[in-house]
């Protein structure tokens, strides 16, 4: 099967396929799994990070006095 075929079937792009190829391969799919995983957990990790400098920049503005 051609691979502008294949990608018909699936509902997606040649230059998806593509780029999906670039990104992904080489990959098994263990590996994929592990970095969706990864990516999400890192995602969470960013978000806690910039809400605990928030509230330690609200929680300094408020000891100076400048509320």
């Amino acid at each position: 099967m051609a691979i502008s075929d294949a990608v018909r079937q699936i509902g997606v792009t040649e230059p998806t396929y593509y780029r999906w190829r670039k990104q992904y391969g080489g990959m098994n799919r263990d590996q994929l799994k592990r970095l969706k995983e990864l990516e999400a957990e890192n995602q969470r990790l960013r978000r806690a990070v910039s809400d605990l400098t928030l509230d330690k920049m609200i929680l300094s503005e408020a000891a100076r006095g400048n509320f």
